[in-house]
């Protein structure tokens, strides 16, 4: 556990990408298995236990510490973790007679039930040292925030035996920790390994956000476009057992199977094969707008009531795999030629193709991108949110690799709101705050419309960091309030990719992906938008729905 802990603890001081990999690298090469494979699944997001709980650890420091001390030490150091492992008494004088290690530790929080976990925590505590009892808080409570995504671990791994990091991400949804298989591989001690999944997901393959500028160096007859749909990302695969039987399953873009959550798509895909593509409801031959399909997530119990009247729906982007053959080494080009065929052939109708987007200059791409009602995307132009850009030639690969994929949103709308409330972030942000609430000006007094924690650069940070320390004028647990007066306060432009009713906002209005585009020291807070500007945007989304229903 110790050099686990050590691992982390540089980890989260080391700001280089190269750098941390290769701490990572020379952590596994040096470590045995299945210790290894241990630390490579917490830092790949792999573990969850089912009764360690971040209550669980309040409850066992509120026995140990003064209330109020806590409370004002969680709000300056920002993470439970390290709050609770600085606070935590451990008596100088105790002799563990043991050395805990990183695998005995995950079999026991996996394995112990809810009512000794408690106790054996304390005990690990005890034993250990500050750095060690953040590592081991770290892991409980699966929130490691060391600056590590799961690709770039998998980086790591692959650089232990100069592999193509894309075979690991292609592999890795088949395996379990702690990866002794992929270990051996990996030193040349076995041969690859094989998923024995009829239906294993595929990492998907991702798009970079294209700028004006990058049009200079790209050719439009090197690329097909298609529209980018306001849904869900989803994978939809389908094959045969070792009896012969079916198996479908649905996937999200992480790797989970959300099949249960949307049984009557789950069983459109009768043909085996793999398809990418976009979640959508789908009601009187249109498509919905996002906030109707929020009806149909994260639902714990799906309903006849709820299938009939959110009616799930595929719009397939790509066709990975088709029978037992991967399609992934073809070009886009021929993988779209495969789609459309399989889609004729699986004749489903809550499958159906995303269309592509005809055009021959940037220029007429432009004029797609700003009026898809009058270049092919009809009555279902409301939930377009751009253009996607796919390289005839590209092979499908995990990740996000450079110049092949391309995703050209729209235009957000913006405007000026109020800074209200500030929340302190989590990770490397844990000392700043970073987390902020705004809103608009209605009656002669502020309502809140949204929420945003990006956008803003880390000098833009510093500043609005300084502005609520400066400027606190109450308090709330974590959350501090601003002054927010018609002559004093920060306005923040906030740019936002939609704007829909919601009867849970005091101001009638919700944001999708709002952020921080522009700090605005210039303006006085009183010049800051109305609610009436947020609701003509609104009428005027609506009305442009109601110009394109049939």
């Amino acid at each position: 556990m110790n050099r686990f802990a050590e691992l982390l603890d540089r980890l989260a001081y080391e700001p280089g990408r190269n750098a941390k990999i290769r701490l990572i690298t020379e952590y596994l090469r040096a470590t045995e298995d299945p210790e290894r494979g241990w630390a490579l699944a917490a830092l790949t997001g792999s573990l969850s236990f089912r009764h360690a709980k971040r209550g669980m650890i309040q409850a066992l420091i509120a026995e140990r510490s003064d209330p109020v001390l806590f409370a004002l030490s969680y709000d300056y150091v920002g993470d439970l973790s390290e709050t609770v492992a600085l606070l935590w008494p451990a008596d100088r004088s105790y002799k563990p007679n043991f050395e805990l290690s990183l695998t005995d530790a995950i079999k026991t929080l996996s394995t112990l039930g809810k009512t000794e976990l408690p106790g054996q925590l304390a005990r690990w505590l005890d034993a250990l040292d500050e750095t060690g009892r953040w590592a081991l808080l770290k892991l409980v409570t699966g929130g490691l925030r060391v600056g590590v995504s799961a690709r770039l671990a998998r980086t790591a791994a692959a650089s232990l035996g100069d592999k193509d990091p894309n075979d690991i991400e292609i592999l890795w949804p088949g395996l379990e920790p702690p990866y002794i298989e992929l270990f051996a591989w990996l030193e040349g001690s076995a041969e690859k390994p094989e998923s024995r999944d009829p239906v294993p997901f595929r990492p998907p393959m991702l798009a970079h956000a294209l700028k004006e500028s990058d049009f200079a160096g790209l050719d439009p007859a090197d690329f097909m476009a298609e529209w980018k749909w306001d849904g869900i990302r989803v994978q939809a695969a389908s094959g045969r057992d070792a009896h012969g039987h079916v198996v479908t399953r649905l996937y999200s873009r992480t790797g989970e199977n959300i099949s249960k959550s949307f049984p009557d798509l789950a069983d459109a895909l009768q043909l085996p094969a793999a398809i990418d593509g976009e979640l959508l409801i789908v009601r009187d031959s249109r498509v919905q707008s996002f906030n109707v399909l929020q009806q149909r997530l994260n639902r714990k119990a799906v309903t006849p009531k709820l299938l009939a009247e959110f009616p799930a729906h595929l719009r397939a982007y790509d066709l990975l795999g088709e029978g037992d053959e991967d399609l992934r080494n073809l070009s886009f080009a021929e993988r779209r030629a495969r789609l459309e065929g399989f889609i004729t052939n699986l004749n489903e109708p809550r499958v159906d193709l995303s269309p592509l987007v005809p055009f021959k200059t940037w220029d007429e791409l432009t004029a797609a991108r700003a009026a898809p009602a009058s270049a092919g995307a009809g009555d279902d132009a409301d939930a377009v949110e751009g253009v996607m850009l796919k390289k005839r030639d590209a092979p499908y690969l995990p990740g996000r690799p450079n110049g092949l994929w391309w995703k050209w949103k729209r235009d957000p709308m913006i405007v000026d709101a109020v800074l209200m409330y500030a929340q302190r972030g989590h990770g490397k942000r844990s000392s700043y705050y970073s987390d902020y609430t705004f809103g608009v000006w209605k009656d002669g007094n502020l309502v809140p419309v949204g929420k945003a924690y990006f956008g803003f650069t880390d000098e833009e940070l510093q500043q609005i960091d300084r502005f609520v320390r400066r400027n606190t004028i109450n308090r709330f647990g974590p959350v501090r309030e601003v002054v927010h007066e018609a002559d004093q306060g920060l306005v923040l432009e906030v740019a936002f990719e939609g704007l829909q009713r919601s009867t849970r906002h005091k101001s009638g209005v919700a944001m999708r992906f709002p952020r921080i585009s522009r700090l605005r020291w210039d303006k006085p807070p009183g010049q800051a938008d109305r609610l009436e500007s947020l609701e003509l945007m609104l009428t005027r989304v609506e009305r442009g729905r109601s110009q394109n229903s049939p």
